[in-house]
This record gives C-alpha cells, structure tokens and sequence, in this order.
C-alpha cells in the first residue's frame, strides 16, 4: 500500500482537473494531464514548496483553511473533501471498525428492502466486496457470468481479478479492477486484519495487476456510474449503479443496477422473463 494516500489522491484530482475548467488558458505545451503544481499552487493560495511536500508525503497535517483552499481549486466534491479531511485523520491508526470482522449478516428490515428493489439486480457487500444477499434479477445477470459459483458470500474483488471470465465479462475490466482496488482502499485497508488478509492474498495469486493499482489507485469510489458487461446470455448490457449506504453499525452497503439505455431494458426484461417495459432505461 502507498504509505502516503493523502498525497496520491491530491495528485491524481489535480491530474484530473484541466485548466479550462478552473478558468485558465490551455497551452500546446503540457507534460501533465491536468493542472500544474504551480497552478493548483496559485489557485489554492498556497506555495509550491508546501504544495510539493504535501503530494511527496513530506508534510501530512495541512490545517483545515488549507485543505478548504485546495477543495475548491480542485472542484471537489461533499465526498471527496469529506474522504480528504479523513485522509489527513488517518495517521492517527483510528479507524471505526476498530477489530471487529466484516459483518456478514444482513438484517431483515435490509432483506426487505433488497426484495422491494426487485425485479433490478441489486446486492448488499460488506468492506471485503462480499455479495452477502441479492434480488433474483442480481443472481439472474451476475449468476450465469460465474460470481455466484459457490453460492454466498461471494467475493466480488477475488472474482474480477482472479477467474479469467471477469475478463471477458467486463468490458471495461481495467476500470472495474479500478474501482475493485478503491473500494478496498475506501477503508482503513491495512489496518483492517481480513482486508489486509484477502489484500494479502491476491498480491501473490494476481501480482503486478493489483499491487500496482494498490500504489497508483486512491482509496475513494464513486456513488454512481455506468459499468458495461458481455452477458452470455443478454449480450452487451450498460448498468447504471447506485451505491447506497447502510448504517455504519451494518458496515454494509447496497449496489443497485439500472438500465442506462433501452437496449439494456429489453435485454433485461428477456432475462428475468418479465413483460417488456418492466425496467425502464435511467438515461
């Protein structure tokens, strides 16, 4: 793991930004993708010294006028100035999970909700990406690409990086291994035993496809977005996900999926057997 996340996630939103979205002149002459040091520097307020040892790790409590001043010039979002005011906690060793393991029971008001959520694919996962319950229309789409295999959990990280279908049932598997790794980084990681264990693990079975992601990949994930599959049985499918927190007692979170056009609906509704018009496309 990066012993600096602090400074990877203020790098990679700073290549992230370009400069025509913080209002300034785009030359022919850029080595970065995104903003310079020295204009991130300048819009926050800040030198570049500071700003440079900030990103290298070298000083790792700016003050809280400090972080406000770069969430603005970086256009930050409430969560990502949230998980970057927690970034700057986390030398602390604190973490509030404290020693407890991944729970893995689900609660009956949260299987209630689960069964309302039909008939769109939707699963609840705990911190070690675990699929600990799912609507049929979940086990229907994720069930005949391999996942659920040996019944739950099942553990949604382990599969994309190490059964060879993954790869051909997303897309965009280098994005979803993306989004794998900051899911698992989302935590304490490390100093959480079982994500350090299962972190462990797939650095010696998959190597240089994780660890690398491990070092380059910052610890925060999106609430919503767009993942494409090559279903066996429904062709190309686009899901549009919402990620839904439960209360920090369940440390559990649902994934809810959509059809993002009406390819996908149509797709969907021939395989879950319903009447065409059952899911309607969100996009």
């Amino acid at each position: 793991m990066s012993d600096n996340e602090l400074g990877l996630f203020l790098r990679t939103r700073r290549e992230a930004v370009t400069p025509a979205a913080v209002g300034l002149p785009t030359g022919p002459r850029r080595r970065t993708p995104g903003l310079r040091r020295s204009e991130l520097a300048m819009l926050a307020g800040v030198s570049v010294e500071y700003l440079t040892r900030l990103e290298q790790g070298r000083d790792r409590h700016p003050s809280p006028e400090v972080l406000s001043s770069l969430g603005d010039a970086l256009r930050l979002t409430s969560s990502e100035r949230i998980h970057l005011y927690q970034l700057q906690k986390t030398g602390t060793g604190f973490h509030c999970m404290g020693g407890a393991m991944p729970n893995r029971e689900v609660r009956p008001a949260v299987r209630a909700v689960l069964d309302r959520l039909g008939p769109a694919p939707a699963a609840v996962f705990n911190r070690l990406h675990e699929v600990l319950a799912c609507t049929e229309g979940y086990e229907r789409v994720m069930g005949s690409v391999g996942l659920l295999d040996a019944g739950l959990p099942a553990n949604f990280a382990r599969f994309v990086f190490t059964d060879e279908r993954a790869r051909n049932v997303f897309a965009d598997w280098e994005h979803m291994a993306d989004q794998v790794v900051a899911a698992l980084k989302s935590g304490p990681f490390r100093t959480d035993a079982a994500v350090a264990a299962l972190a462990d693990e797939l650095a010696v079975t998959v190597g240089l496809p994780f660890t690398d992601r491990v070092l380059k990949i910052p610890g925060f994930i999106g609430s919503t977005g767009v993942d494409r599959l090559t279903h066996p049985e429904a062709g190309e499918l686009r899901l549009g996900y919402e990620r839904l927190d439960l209360s920090a007692d369940d440390d559990q979170h649902i994934m809810v999926y959509l059809p993002a056009d009406e390819a996908t609906a149509t797709a969907l509704d021939g395989l879950l057997g319903r009447r065409p018009g059952g899911l309607r496309a969100i996009g």
